[in-house]
């Protein structure tokens, strides 16, 4: 066999990128007029053992050539994959089940069907998983009633069969409790082992200073202190907050002992022309018998102070009435008005994040997978879920009337200061703010 057919054997199987490669190759190899190659290529037969040469060569077209396995993921920098399971079945409660196969990364669940035509992917981050179960066991018989289901927190039911004889079903669940819950099992989350690179660093993407100075902070009434950059004032709260200019050091500290958690109020926005503000915090600690802080009273007084074209302040308490009296027995409660002077108070009848969840769930079981059409509104209306959506909006625009039309300061809490407070300031800024709030460099809003 000479050296041309030898090539061309070995170039028969690659596809035309590699064949280019190979005649190249071959040329090269030709015009180098070496004794030992000639000698060894006219004494070759087909049994011949391969030389030094011949793998190298032969590793250098297989590196031209696609691997071609249809089962790998797309993987992000970083991103392993930790197990595969194949001939798995996805039950699809609208298209009905699909077959294909399943990878579990450090990032992700990826399912890929096996149809060409309609060719069905789902991919899901581990992060949004709250609960894995087995569904079956070994004496399960009906088809697919063996296997996984996925509980996400983004009101998505998944369900993958497996079959016995495969035995995947382990692996995948071992898996998806490993990397879905890396805490627990001492694995480090993937925003540790994500590699991409980037052109800013992401901690310098926000910049306090600049989002304080962007409302027009420090000035004469408000000023910043960074009294919290280790987080011993509040571990909770960044470590630049705004605070009224007449706040020494002491009656911050005084007033954060006497607020829950140390979340004392802060500025959170500060209307561009009136200078009204709304400030959030957390409850004070009253408790059944009524404790009051001369420190937290005049840090309150300071913040109307700030604001010259009203003398009044609202406490905007997100909790139902009756919340907020219970939590007295806690330690907690609000701010009595004959100690808060100059102060109203309103609860906005919000209740906390237990009851929404189990309100979301409950609309969650009507919509998905299934909507009976005759029960639809009674079903709506049982979840009280439009009922908690009204009373956020109306809690907002209560805030935004005060502060825009009656260019009066409000005090925004609720228990810890970090649930309803957020979702009540998060709907009165998007009514209110302009279009440049929210941006952030390199950013969108």
């Amino acid at each position: 066999m000479d050296l041309n057919n030898k090539y061309q054997n070995m170039s028969s199987d690659s596809d035309s990128k590699s064949s280019s490669l190979n005649s190249k190759v071959e040329q090269e190899e030709l015009e180098s007029n070496s004794p030992t190659k000639s000698r060894r290529s006219t004494s070759s037969t087909s049994n011949e053992i391969p030389t030094v040469g011949d793998i190298k060569l032969r590793n250098k077209l297989s590196e031209n050539v696609p691997s071609g396995r249809s089962d790998d993921p797309p993987l992000l920098p970083g991103e392993k994959v930790q197990g595969v399971a194949r001939d798995v079945t996805y039950l699809c409660p609208f298209s009905g089940p699909a077959r294909g196969w399943l990878s579990v990364t450090n990032y992700k669940l990826y399912f890929k069907s096996l149809e060409r035509d309609t060719q069905l992917v789902i991919e899901v981050p581990l992060g949004v998983v709250s609960r894995v179960e087995k569904v079956g066991g070994q004496s399960s018989r009906g088809e697919n009633s063996y296997g996984i289901e996925l509980f996400c927190k983004d009101m998505r039911n998944l369900r993958f069969g497996h079959k016995q004889e495969n035995h995947s079903r382990r692996n995948v669940f071992e898996k998806l409790q490993q990397y879905a819950f890396p805490l627990s099992h001492s694995i480090p989350m993937f925003a540790f082992e994500y590699t991409e690179t980037f052109p800013e660093n992401g901690w310098n993407v926000y910049e306090p200073m600049a989002e304080l100075k962007r409302m027009g902070v420090p000035n004469d009434t408000w000023h910043i202190t960074k009294l919290n950059d280790g987080y011993d004032l509040c571990e909770t709260y960044p470590a630049i907050l705004a605070v009224p200019a007449g706040a020494t050091d002491e009656i911050i500290r005084n007033a954060a002992a006497f607020r829950s958690r140390g979340r004392i109020p802060v500025l959170s926005w500060l209307h561009s022309e009136s200078q009204a503000t709304i400030t959030r915090a957390s409850q004070p600690l009253v408790g059944v018998g009524g404790k009051r802080c001369r420190d937290d009273e005049r840090y309150t007084q300071l913040i109307i102070d700030a604001n010259a074209q009203s003398h009044k302040l609202y406490i905007m308490d997100a909790r139902p009435s009756a919340n907020a009296i219970a939590n007295k027995a806690k330690g907690g409660g609000y701010e009595p008005e004959d100690a808060y002077q100059n102060a109203e108070l309103i609860f906005l009848d919000i209740h906390n994040i237990h009851v929404m969840r189990e309100s979301l769930r409950k609309l969650k079981e009507i919509c998905f997978p299934n909507i009976d059409e005759t029960k639809w509104l009674s079903g709506i209306e049982s979840t009280y879920w439009l009922k908690h959506i009204k009373c956020i909006l109306a809690g907002a625009c209560r805030i935004v009337d005060k502060v825009e039309n009656h260019k009066t300061s409000v005090l925004v809490h609720c228990s810890d200061g970090w649930d309803r407070t957020a979702q009540v300031n998060k709907k009165m800024k998007q009514g209110t703010e302009k279009k440049s709030s929210g941006k952030v460099s390199g950013g969108k809003k």
